[in-house]
């Protein structure tokens, strides 16, 4: 990890990902969590203030050391129990069926190998578990679909690693879940990055 990538990129996930707009997709994506659950991707804590009530505690897996930091104001307000898990989504260091819930928001579109990523929350989620997510992904219009191949590597090189043309929708299933909801649409912004999937997957 460099400079940029340690002290650049999570200061630049935590302002564009904080945006108001986006307020609206982390609240709905955090409804229905409950018990323990696990936080892929936690960065700076941005959907603390969405948990509900009925979560139990929080186990966050978050790679950048500045990420966790930037959250800890949030997290002093935080209502349950938060601690810093694991550093690798491809790799966690948990036990099998150990969580409820998994959520993870904006955060499948950087993650270098998200099939052994999910696979992983499969492994930790108890039977029945649920994924919770909201994520970027690729457009359903071919036309934009061809700018978001275009401008990918560009967006790779200054966003950490984010694709903004992963099929949200295949990789899930294709990873062995069944998506119970689905939404699919454009939010604000740029189509290029804005084609959203939110929605809740469970574990077989």
């Amino acid at each position: 990890m460099g400079i940029y990538s340690d002290q650049v990129v999570p200061r630049l996930v935590n302002l564009a990902c904080g945006a108001r707009f986006n307020n609206p997709q982390r609240k709905r994506a955090c409804a229905g969590l409950h018990g323990r659950v696990m936080e892929i991707g936690f960065g700076s804590g941005l959907n603390i203030p969405f948990y509900p009530a009925s979560i139990e505690s929080v186990s966050a897996v978050e790679p950048a050391d500045l990420g966790w930091r930037l959250a800890e104001k949030r997290r002093a307000k935080a209502t349950v129990p938060i601690e810093r898990a694991g550093l690798d989504g491809q790799s966690l260091p948990f036990a099998d069926n150990s969580f409820d819930c998994v959520l993870s928001t904006w955060t499948m579109c950087t993650i270098p190998d998200i099939a052994a990523a999910l696979a992983e929350v499969r492994r930790v989620l108890v039977p029945g578990g649920t994924l919770h997510f909201v994520e970027h992904g690729l457009a359903p219009d071919p036309g934009v679909q061809v700018w978001q191949h275009r401008l990918n590597p560009i967006e790779k090189a200054i966003a950490g690693g984010c694709n903004l043309d992963r099929n949200i929708r295949g990789i899930v299933e294709d990873a062995g879940f069944e998506i119970r909801d689905l939404d699919e649409f454009y939010a604000d912004g740029p189509k290029f990055i804005a084609a959203l999937s939110l929605g809740v997957a469970v574990s077989p």
